[in-house]
C-alpha cells in the first residue's frame, strides 16, 4: 500500500507518493504563481492551485508507477491562513484566495485593538490580532464583494483555508470539513473548548454557517470523485504546513524544536498537553489533534525567508535561479557590515509589526551583488534568533539541537551561519520534504499502514549536522547589528 500526500505551499504545489516506509516513490510539483493587487496585498487563483493538484497528483502517481486503487489514504498539508470563500451550489469562488501575507486589513485590526479586545481574542485563541489570520480576511469579503454577506447568513456560502477547499473540490462538494490545526489559525477557533466560538464570530461578523466541520489531524475526510485519479481514495490525514512538518520532523516530545524554511520561516516548539501564554508575543497554537486530544505548541512566524531569495531572482533580477544565491554569498566580503531586514510583508514575530517595510543599511561603494546576497541569508537567521530569545523568555530552555526542513535548507552556507547565530546545532534530516511526509504519515496511521507517533519517531535520520564555529563576541556584535537595523526600520 501507498499515501499520497498533498503539498500546497505558497509558492509551490507538490504531490508525493510515499510507501509505508515514508519513502519517496514519485512526486509532481509546479510552480504557483503570485498575484499582487496592491501594495501589501498577496492574492493566489483558487482554481489556479485546484487545476494544479490534480495535476500533480496525478503525475506523481505516474511516477510512482503504480494505480490509484493501491493508495490507503491521502493526506494534506496546506499554506495556513489563506482564506477562500466559494459557492456551495456551484462550487465557484467568490474570489481570489487572500494570502497569509496580505495585509489589507490592518485598520481593521487596528480598529478592534482600540476597542480593547485583543487580551479576550488572545486568551480564546493563543493569537494575536493581526491581519496574518483568518477571520477579518473573511470579513473584508463579505464586506466588499456585492451581495456576498447575505448569501454568507443564508448559507449558501462556504469559507476554508486550502485545505478545506481543496477536501470540498475532491469530494465533489460532499464534505466540507477542516482539521483543528488549520481551525486554529483563523481567530475565530477557542483553543481550550476545541470548537468556534460564538462570541468570536460576532466579533468579527463572520456568520456560523460559512464555516466547516473540524476534525482530528488524522480522520476519516471522505472520499476523492472516482474520476479524478482512476479509483475513490479515501482522505484520512490533514494539517496545516508548519503542524505537518512538526509530525515530519518527529518533534513528538515537549521541548522539541523545528523550524521550516519556505516562503517564510516557522518554528514551533511542543510544549505538550499544556497551551503556554507567551508574554513575548509568540502564538500559543495546536502542534496538532490525535483521538480528540490536542497538543499544543508556541510558534514564531517569521513572513519572509525563501521569499526573499525569491525576491532578488524575480523582484531585481539578480540571480537567475534561487540556488545560485549561495555561491554567490561565498564571494561576498564577511564584514561588509550591510544589513538587509526583508519586511515585505511587515513584520512577524516577535516584532508584530504590520507597517514595517523592507529596508537595506550599511550599503558603501564597494557594496555588490554578493554583500546583498549575503544580506538576505543572514536575515533569515537573525530572525530566528528573534524567535529563540522570546522562546527562551518565555521559559523555555534551549534546545539539544534544531531540527530544520525547507527548500533553503539545501544551502549549507545559510545552515552553518544559522548554527553560528543561534549558538545551538543545526540538524537537517535525510527526507526534506517533511511537511508532505508528515502528511503521509497522518494519513497512513488513520488507514492502518503507518504505525504510531513512538515508532515513527525511531524512522527520523538526520543528513547533516551544524555546530556551531562562531565566538560568542562576534556572535552578538553581529547580533546587536541586526537588531540596531529593525530598530531603524520600525522607527
Amino acid at each position: 500500500m501507498t499515501i499520497l500526500a498533498i503539498d500546497q505551499g505558497t509558492t509551490s504545489t507538490r504531490a508525493i507518493v510515499f510507501d509505508t516506509d515514508g519513502v519517496p516513490l514519485g512526486q509532481g510539483q509546479r510552480e504557483l504563481p503570485q498575484i499582487f493587487p496592491k501594495p501589501g496585498w498577496v492574492e493566489h487563483g483558487a482554481e489556479e492551485i485546484w487545476g494544479a493538484n490534480v495535476s500533480v497528483c496525478r503525475n506523481a502517481i505516474a511516477a510512482a508507477g503504480i494505480e490509484a486503487a493501491s493508495i490507503a489514504g491521502i493526506g494534506i498539508s496546506n499554506q495556513r491562513e489563506t482564506t477562500v470563500i466559494w459557492d456551495r451550489t456551484t462550487g465557484v469562488p467568490i474570489h481570489n484566495a487572500i494570502v497569509w501575507q496580505d495585509r489589507r486589513t490592518g485598520d481593521q485590526c487596528t480598529r478592534l485593538r482600540a476597542e480593547g479586545l485583543e487580551p479576550l481574542i488572545q486568551a480564546k485563541t493563543g493569537l494575536l490580532l493581526d491581519p496574518y489570520f483568518s477571520a477579518t480576511k473573511i470579513a473584508w469579503l463579505l464586506d466588499n464583494l456585492p451581495g456576498a454577506r447575505a448569501k454568507a447568513e443564508a448559507g449558501d456560502l462556504a469559507f476554508g483555508t486550502i485545505d478545506s477547499f481543496l477536501l470540498w473540490r475532491l469530494t465533489g462538494g460532499k464534505v466540507h470539513a477542516t482539521d483543528a490545526t488549520n481551525a486554529a489559525r483563523t481567530l475565530l477557533y477557542d483553543i481550550h473548548t476545541q470548537d468556534w466560538d460564538d462570541e468570536l464570530l460576532r466579533i468579527f461578523g463572520v456568520p456560523r454557517a460559512l464555516l466547516p466541520d473540524i476534525r482530528d489531524n488524522a480522520a476519516e475526510f471522505g472520499v476523492t470523485e472516482p474520476a479524478l485519479f482512476g479509483a475513490a481514495i479515501p482522505v484520512r490525514g490533514m494539517a496545516g504546513d508548519q503542524q505537518a512538518a512538526t509530525v515530519g520532523q518527529a518533534c513528538f516530545e515537549p521541548g522539541m524544536v523545528k523550524a521550516t524554511y519556505g516562503t517564510g520561516c516557522f518554528a514551533l516548539i511542543n510544549t505538550g498537553d499544556t497551551p503556554v501564554v507567551s508574554t513575548n508575543k509568540l502564538l500559543t497554537t495546536l502542534a496538532y489533534r490525535i483521538n480528540g486530544k490536542p497538543t499544543y505548541a508556541l510558534e514564531g512566524s517569521i513572513f519572509v525567508a525563501g521569499a526573499a531569495v525569491q525576491w532578488l531572482r524575480d523582484g531585481i533580477g539578480m540571480i537567475a535561479q534561487a540556488a545560485k544565491v549561495e555561491a554567490l554569498t561565498r564571494a561576498a566580503s564577511p564584514d561588509s557590515g550591510v544589513y538587509m531586514v526583508p519586511a515585505f510583508t511587515g513584520l512577524g514575530a516577535p516584532h508584530w509589526d504590520p507597517d514595517a517595510r523592507g529596508a537595506i543599511f550599511g550599503l558603501t561603494r564597494d557594496t555588490g551583488r554578493a554583500e546583498l546576497a549575503r544580506a538576505t541569508l543572514e536575515s533569515v537567521s537573525y530572525q530566528t534568533r528573534d524567535l529563540f530569545e522570546a522562546m527562551q523568555a518565555d521559559g523555555a530552555t534551549p534546545p539539544a539541537a534544531l531540527r530544520v526542513d525547507g527548500g533553503m535548507t539545501a544551502n549549507g552556507w545559510a545552515m552553518q551561519f544559522l548554527a553560528d547565530i543561534l549558538g545551538s546545532p543545526v540538524e537537517r534530516p535525510v527526507l526534506q520534504e517533511t511537511t508532505a511526509l508528515g502528511a503521509a504519515m497522518l494519513s497512513g496511521m488513520q488507514a492502518g499502514v503507518m504505525p504510531g507517533f513512538t515508532e515513527l519517531a525511531t524512522r527520523w535520520r538526520r543528513d547533516a549536522r551544524f555546530d556551531p564555529a562562531m565566538d560568542n563576541a562576534e556572535r552578538d556584535r553581529r547580533y546587536d547589528g541586526w537588531r540596531d537595523a529593525v530598530r531603524r526600520t520600525r522607527s
